[in-house]
């Protein structure tokens, strides 16, 4: 098992992508399938895949990746597993064991060159919110982040009429949307890659 070494600001290639998601869909299930499709998508790019390790569209994202010849990373914790027993999913290749969940939530934010959010709860909101406050205040350079989904998309639209004053829109660009996993894909790869379009 290796334990998290934080990479160089250079993030040389391969590229790492991010997928936050639900702990709940199981296989068969449609968001279940959407996830490991999105996986098989990033790595036939020859993305790494980085995730939460467990269940759910991590276990999907885990799966597509590594049935398709990827390289999966699952950043697993130990408050996590005392709360809710479990360990890394099947299709982890490369485990990232951190203490807390605030360790488990930097690695998955500072750890790639773009994310992608697919539908989820609270977790996955803690991931989108993190990720954008850290690019926000500078912490970490901007990168892609793309929220999958109508659900993310009302969210953010009712917190940005509510809330319109105190979220400009330099950090309202900071985030990107797209209806399904195959729009949200080519956004990532055409942003990661540096390509037009």
């Amino acid at each position: 098992m290796e334990h998290l070494t934080i990479r160089d600001e250079n993030m040389n290639n391969p590229k790492r992508i991010s997928v936050f998601g639900s702990s709940l869909p199981q296989p068969g299930e449609p968001a279940y399938e959407q996830a490991r499709k999105l996986g098989r998508y990033l790595a036939e790019a020859g993305f790494e895949v980085i995730n939460g390790g467990y269940a759910g569209t991590m276990e999907a994202v885990s799966r597509g990746a590594a049935e398709a010849g990827g390289h999966v990373i699952g950043i697993t914790c130990e408050e996590i597993e005392a709360w809710r027993p479990g360990k890394a999913n099947h299709w982890v290749k490369e485990e990232w064991r951190v203490p807390t969940l605030h360790d488990r939530l930097h690695a998955i934010v500072t750890q790639c060159d773009a994310a992608i959010a697919l539908p989820g709860g609270i977790g996955t909101l803690a991931e989108i919110v993190v990720m954008w406050s850290q690019m926000q205040t500078q912490a970490i350079p901007a990168r892609p982040l793309v929220l999958i989904g109508s659900g993310w998309r009302t969210t953010f639209d009712a917190l940005f009429t509510s809330q319109g004053d105190y979220i400009r829109p330099p950090f309202r660009a900071l985030l990107s949307f797209a209806p399904d996993v195959a729009r949200g894909f080519q956004h990532i790869q055409r942003a990661v890659r540096g390509e037009a379009g």
